[in-house]
């Protein structure tokens, strides 16, 4: 297709090293390499990657900002308006791509100037509210939040969703046409996430050195925020009723990277009787994550929420590792029969469903079918072509 100029919103303070913005580089890169020009508003913090074209706004670049919704980003979505409308009139962008409800927002004054709009849609903003605790299952203000992310629905040309239950959720509300709606999974590069090899030998033993993990113990690694809804709650009392059943020296060893609450998990490890079976490792480079996932013999998304996405689960992939997810339609979407599935907020289920894992003499060979299955559906080559598709069609329109 003929090279655009593709102005990105994403209200987030990218790159921090988790699943949204590791979908936002990967797309817009992916885009990149293709020969379309790309130009990125976002927050002031967060850290500049090639080979994305990023503008910020050249104040509060110290302000914290922590993930999910905040008044805080309420006040720097308002101080990026002026950003978006200077940059719509120096770059002339054939269409805005927008991440986030909050970047449809912000994309209607060129919206309403005849810039076509293609919106990543990566959850309900009213369940996001409610799940961060920014609003009270019993306020009164949820009808106003969620007639506003209707109308934000209703702006974009196109509707980009990472699962085919987001897409049945939009549908099911009944106001977005079926042809607006192009399923777009999240992806990887098998290049860089692949199972180890043995020049991989000494970062690996310098790793192991580091966090302590003796080479007979049977890492289970989790990668991603930490936070109730991801499950890390279920995580930890599943972990404990697996490793209290265990017998011998092999007893497995759980891996926890990501960020924020540390110190939080630090602490309920060690209230649980997992001092010494715990390993929290922070955030996580994502250019480091490939080796930190070699470590591991199997990996666990234990998510709760329905409607997002399950973007931690291609790097697992990639790896080759077995991955013991709860059992939603997003990580069915992507593991099919090669997953071990656990019911959500049940740890006596993920127990069972880990120690099946670490047990099954299969359990290599699903890792296999599992990178296999990204190699033929999850690059970032193939989420390009689906993008430039949505493209073509609101180009068209």
């Amino acid at each position: 297709m003929e090279r655009l100029r593709i102005l990105a919103i994403a209200p987030t303070s990218f790159f921090a090293d988790y699943g949204c913005h590791v979908r936002i580089w990967g797309h817009l890169s992916a885009l990149v390499r293709r020969g379309h020009r790309v130009r990125l508003i976002t927050y002031p913090s967060g850290r500049d990657r090639p080979p994305l074209e990023i503008r910020r706004l050249p104040l509060l670049r110290g302000w914290p900002i922590q993930v999910g919704s905040s008044w805080k980003k309420v006040v720097l979505d308002a101080l990026l308006v002026p950003l978006v409308l200077g940059e719509g009139m120096r770059f002339r962008p054939h269409l805005v791509h927008a991440f986030l409800h909050e970047g449809v927002a912000l994309a209607l004054p060129l919206k309403w100037a005849r810039v076509p709009v293609v919106f990543d849609y990566q959850g309900s903003l009213t369940a996001e509210m409610l799940t961060h605790g920014f609003l009270s299952p019993r306020s009164p203000l949820q009808a106003f939040w969620r007639g506003l992310e209707i109308f934000l629905d209703r702006q974009a040309d196109v509707i980009l969703t990472s699962t085919a239950h987001a897409q049945h959720a939009l549908r099911a509300r009944g106001h977005i046409p079926e042809e607006r709606l192009i399923l777009l999974p999240d992806s990887v590069d098998p290049e860089v996430f692949r199972p180890p090899q043995p020049e991989d030998a000494p970062r690996l033993e310098a790793l192991r050195r580091r966090w302590r993990i003796p080479a007979e113990r049977p890492v289970i690694a989790y990668l991603g925020l930490l936070a109730p809804y991801q499950g890390v709650d279920v995580l930890l009392h599943a972990f404990r009723a697996l490793v209290s059943r265990w017998e011998g020296e092999d007893r497995p060893l759980l891996l926890l990277m990501g960020y924020p609450f540390v110190d939080r998990y630090r602490a309920q490890a060690q209230a649980l009787g997992l001092e010494g079976d715990v390993r929290l490792t922070g955030p996580v480079p994502y250019d480091q994550a490939p080796d930190y996932l070699r470590l591991a013999r199997i990996a666990t998304a234990p998510k709760r929420p329905l409607s997002e996405g399950a973007g931690k689960l291609l790097p697992y992939m990639a790896t080759a590792l077995p991955v013991v997810a709860t059992d939603t339609p997003a990580h069915r979407a992507y593991l099919g029969e090669e997953g071990y599935y656990a019911r959500p907020d049940d740890p006596q289920d993920l127990a069972r469903a880990l120690a099946e894992a670490l047990h099954d003499p299969r359990a290599r060979e699903r890792g296999q079918q599992l990178r296999a299955r990204v190699r033929e559906q999850f690059t970032w080559e193939h989420a390009a072509t689906r993008i430039e598709r949505a493209y073509e069609y609101v180009v068209r329109q």
